[in-house]
């Protein structure tokens, strides 16, 4: 048996061993089927590489894909596919904003939505209690809140829901009848929409103290009882700042003279001139300071001539008190006037000079008595106002405007101390009110740097002046002769506008002082040859009207700016300017 083992075959196992070390190939065939062979053979899938990225069949949708930076369509597109968010594979190039985006309190996820989209689930949410997931999670709830609600409503939204008629009826059906028309008083009387509801005991809820409806209220007195009770305040805050009782004070001997007549009436003996007509004579630059009005205590903010004759001289100031001066006989302060518990701004006179507005920043417009110093009545509407005016019409004198700080020029009536007209157009404060085309039209300007012009009681601009290179203009004046309106602008010159067209004159235009920053009040002389206008350095100038010229130059005037000047209407060279410095001058 040993014999069987030759070295022939030692040398084949050897080979064999070589080429074979775990003896693989001397397992036989039958034991090399692997368990995959055994198995009954199923069809392979074919593999799909390319990822889901559109749930919907592209040929059935009848949305239009749009890209986020489209900014025009040619078709309209639905609402709610211009609100879909953005779809497709993310930006790998992008900043990775995911570090961020992590918090102490959680994880953020950015979501873009319109402030419509976002106000609507914001509403949804805080009177239904449910909303939609902002999350951008896939595998996250649709809604979140109250879902019993929202599967109630339908998953609808706020704006998606709306009354039913079961409701309808059952409010119908609570709702006091309006009544017949023909009955007055008594049962069945006409109520209209005002019917209370079922049940409801009360009706119009009235304040403590007041008239109910239907009732008059006896507690109204014919006579003045403080005119700051007649004030409609906007803001309660504000109104124990203006509590202060209007008074006035007297500083004369006596109230009339031995013919019995009071300041009110012209001095014909003394300047017998003041019945004539104004602009009648030629006027003529001042040269000289002849007298000086000093009683104020802080800067003068306006100054008026009493109208047609202009024998007395109305003065605001920022000591809070406006003062009645006179002009042809003493030059001494008659009247001083008390009731604004700030600085007032402006003032102006009714035609025949009886009565006058002032204005202040105590957000109130008081009417006073010329000859008794008594308030009259009191308006507000809790803005300040900038800039008041009587109506010229000798008809329309209890309508008066004024411009004010939120960017109106509210129309109020004397009569009834209210409200009848608005012009809203402006988009700054309100700074001049100038009537113009037989007072049928007024020009405004503000500090939006835009000159308006407006229909008498018909709120819609008829002209818009704007440009580039225009600046604000806060005082205007109307030429003698009514054809043209001079304007202010703050780049140191004087523009000239038509009151027909409301176009500008190019070759007017007047330059050489410097009023930059300062509302400087522009002025023509009674003949119209003249204008005149102060700076911000205390100097008054003079241009002829003609050629634009400067015709003369008053140096330090006053130690400040001129604020407001006034030329006497039957003089030849009398001008009334007015100073920051407190002091009124008169120049001859």
């Amino acid at each position: 048996m040993l014999g069987g083992y030759d070295s022939s075959d030692d040398e084949i196992n050897v080979a064999d061993h070589a080429t074979d070390a775990f003896g693989i190939k001397r397992i036989e065939p039958s034991l090399k089927r692997t368990r995959v062979e055994d198995a009954p053979q199923a069809p392979l899938a074919a593999p799909e590489a390319a990822p889901d990225v559109l749930a919907e069949d592209p040929l059935a949708q009848t949305s239009l894909v749009l890209r986020p930076t489209d900014v025009q369509m040619n078709v309209n597109v639905p609402y709610q596919d211009m609100i879909r968010p953005v779809q497709g594979p993310q930006n790998p190039f992008d900043k990775q904003k995911l570090p961020n985006q992590n918090a102490l309190a959680g994880h953020v996820e950015e979501e873009i939505m319109t402030e419509h989209a976002f106000r609507q689930q914001h509403l949804t949410h805080e009177i239904l209690g449910y909303s939609a997931n902002p999350s951008t999670d896939p595998n996250g709830p649709q809604f979140v809140g109250n879902l019993e609600n929202a599967e109630k409503n339908g998953f609808r939204t706020l704006d998606g829901l709306g009354t039913s008629r079961a409701t309808k009826r059952e409010l119908k059906r609570k709702r006091t009848a309006k009544g017949n028309l023909e009955v007055v008083d008594g049962d069945g009387e006409y109520i209209g929409p005002w019917g209370k509801w079922d049940g409801d005991d009360k009706g119009v809820a009235v304040p403590e103290g007041a008239a109910a409806p239907g009732e008059l209220d006896d507690s109204d007195d014919d006579g003045y009882e403080g005119a700051e009770a007649e004030i409609k305040k906007a803001k309660p805050k504000k109104s124990a700042a203006a509590k202060k009782q209007e008074s006035s004070i007297f500083h004369g001997k006596s109230l009339v003279d031995y013919q019995g007549r009071t300041y009110m009436d012209p001095p014909i003996a003394e300047a017998p001139h003041v019945l004539g007509e104004a602009g009648s004579q030629d006027c003529f630059v001042p040269k000289q300071c002849i007298h000086t009005w000093t009683g104020h205590t802080a800067a003068v903010s306006a100054i008026r001539l009493f109208p047609q004759t202009g024998h007395l001289l109305l003065s605001s100031s920022m000591d809070t008190k406006v003062k009645l001066w006179d002009v042809y006989q003493q030059g001494n302060c008659l009247r001083t006037f008390m009731g604004h518990t700030k600085a007032v701004k402006d003032i102006t006179f009714s035609n025949d000079g009886r009565r006058f507005l002032s204005c202040g920043f105590d957000r109130a417009i008081k009417l006073w008595d010329t000859e008794t110093g008594q308030c009259i009545k009191a308006f507000s509407n809790g803005k300040i106002p900038h800039v008041i005016k009587f109506h010229p019409d000798e008809d329309k004198q209890h309508i008066f405007l004024a411009g004010m700080s939120d960017k109106k020029i509210i129309q109020y009536d004397i009569n009834t101390a209210e409200i009848i007209q608005e012009y809203d157009q402006h988009l700054g404060p309100v700074n001049s009110i100038t009537f113009v085309d037989e007072n049928r039209r007024f020009v405004t300007t503000s500090d939006d740097k835009t000159i308006r012009a407006w229909d008498y009681d018909i709120p819609v601009v008829i002209k818009y002046i704007a440009e580039p290179h225009m600046h604000s203009m806060p005082s205007v004046a109307l030429h003698p002769t009514k054809k043209w309106f001079a304007a202010q602008s703050l780049d140191n010159q004087i523009l000239v506008y038509s009151t027909d067209n409301f176009r500008q004159n190019r070759k007017k235009r007047f330059a050489g002082h410097t009023v930059a920053g300062y509302a400087c009040q522009v002025n023509f002389s009674p003949d119209g040859r003249l204008v005149s206008s102060g700076d911000g350095a205390g100097n008054m100038v003079f241009w002829d009207w003609k050629t634009g010229r400067i015709r003369s130059r008053i140096d330090k005037a006053h130690e400040k700016v001129v604020i407001a000047h006034e030329w006497l209407p039957h003089e030849t060279s009398k001008v009334v300017t007015a100073s920051w410095d407190g002091l009124i001058k008169l120049w001859d």
